[in-house]
């Protein structure tokens, strides 16, 4: 019914993962490749003020049709956004998607070989796989991560505008479609012009299964920590060795293990080591903080400070460098008082007959950021799941799902 399958399996061979810390936006070239692409898409289309920036923003209008000047002034320009990088976690790079037609509920092989190298997508390990059964389902070669997060959104938002397009008789009014870079390394949509873009509201297309909605989020930080050690012969070494490796260690020993992602849920903040990367010499660890109450987060930024703070008071100031940076704040502050925002939303999936699962996002979306500078930006589902890893998979019914919320949307703003 819509082209959002194949719009999808298309943009996921473009390697757009982005890079942390990087000095320019976008923090890699592919993303600006894909940005120039779905310029001409939307262009092709015949959308409006089409841009493609420099820093690989684009945005576009598909214009109201309505013709009743009275009503057409009373409906709201709304928002969909969705990132075109993807996460740091797995390689992005030669993505090769597959669809498992009409799965039957058993144990997919994404990549055979000896038991080391064999990558097996199971319902023993992801037991919601089993709601899957009958569909039609996309997943990775078991190399690489596939990419919904967010190129499903990018997919859905074009593949519901083409609908719009297709068939006039659907009233609408100004849809606002923005995509952006360098989503997953927290940059946040920073140069999105909001007052130009012209979106009364907006909704980013960045969710987990079908009837996820989100409006409340993590406060987010992010902390590198340079060790600096001193290599020495091992056999000559002692009271002279520093081990960048063991100081790492016993760096990271300091953080509570029932605080990690893999031990928490629901609104349970935590530390999140990225990598741990060196040698004796040194050593570099990246972190991610997590909490959704703004106390506990600040407290857990100081906390942070003060592992830094000891290590420091043990080997030398110089030993144990942090650079930590605030990326991210809970929307929910912004969106009090606009709970007609999310009534929308809900409303539309009442009519489509979706269950709506209303869930404290445990991550951040750039809508988090929006909705901080004035332009509320809940959060709805895509339909994927297993983001940031080889085991990332969406169904392409759930797919479709999200583009009938789109629609549904754009349709219950013209009836208010």
């Amino acid at each position: 019914m819509y082209s959002t399958l194949n719009r999808f399996l298309k943009y996921v061979t473009y390697d757009t993962q982005s890079v942390d810390r990087a000095e320019q936006t976008p923090s890699t070239p592919g993303q600006l490749v894909l940005a120039e692409v779905l310029g001409k898409e939307l262009e092709s289309l015949g959308l409006m003020d089409v841009e493609v920036t420099p820093h690989a923003y684009v945005t576009a209008t598909c214009p109201s049709n309505i013709k009743d000047a009275n009503k057409k002034n009373k409906v709201p320009a709304i928002g969909f956004v969705a990132h075109i990088d993807t996460a740091t976690e797995v390689t992005g790079k030669d993505v090769k998607p597959s669809v498992v037609t009409n799965y039957d509920g058993g144990d997919i092989t994404l990549k055979d070989g000896d038991e080391s190298e064999r990558v097996v997508l199971s319902p023993k390990d992801f037991p919601y796989l089993l709601n899957y059964r009958g569909q039609d389902i996309v997943v990775t070669d078991g190399n690489t991560l596939l990419g919904a997060d967010n190129k499903a959104g990018v997919a859905e938002i074009i593949a519901g505008t083409e609908w719009l397009i297709q068939h006039p008789e659907i009233e609408h009014g100004d849809v606002k479609i923005a995509f952006t870079p360098d989503e997953e390394v927290g940059h946040l949509a920073k140069l999105l012009d909001i007052e130009k873009w012209g979106a009364d509201f907006a909704y980013t297309l960045d969710g987990g299964a079908v009837g996820e909605i989100c409006w409340e989020n993590f406060n987010a930080a992010s902390a590198v920590i340079d060790i600096k050690g001193r290599a020495v012969h091992p056999g000559k070494s002692k009271g002279l060795m520093l081990n960048a490796v063991t100081m790492g260690q016993e760096f990271n020993a300091l953080f509570p293990p029932s605080e990690t992602p893999a031990t928490t849920e629901g609104y349970e903040g935590y530390y999140h080591c990225l990598s741990f990367n060196g040698s004796v010499e040194g050593v570099t660890l990246k972190y991610i903080i997590r909490d959704h109450d703004t106390q506990k987060f600040e407290e857990r930024k100081k906390f942070m400070e003060k592992a830094v703070k000891w290590m420091q008071d043990k080997y030398g100031s110089d030993r144990f460098v942090i650079d930590m940076r605030d990326q991210y704040r809970n929307m929910a502050d912004k969106v009090k008082g606009h709970e007609e925002i999310v009534e929308l939303a809900l409303s539309a999936m009442r009519e489509l007959g979706i269950e709506p699962n209303i869930v404290p996002m445990r991550g951040g979306t750039d809508g988090a950021a929006l909705s901080w500078r004035g332009l509320v930006t809940p959060n709805i589902f895509t339909g994927g799941h297993n983001y940031h890893g080889k085991f990332e998979f969406i169904s392409v019914q759930s797919m479709d799902k999200a583009v009938d919320m789109m629609l549904k949307i754009l349709e219950l703003a013209v009836k208010k």
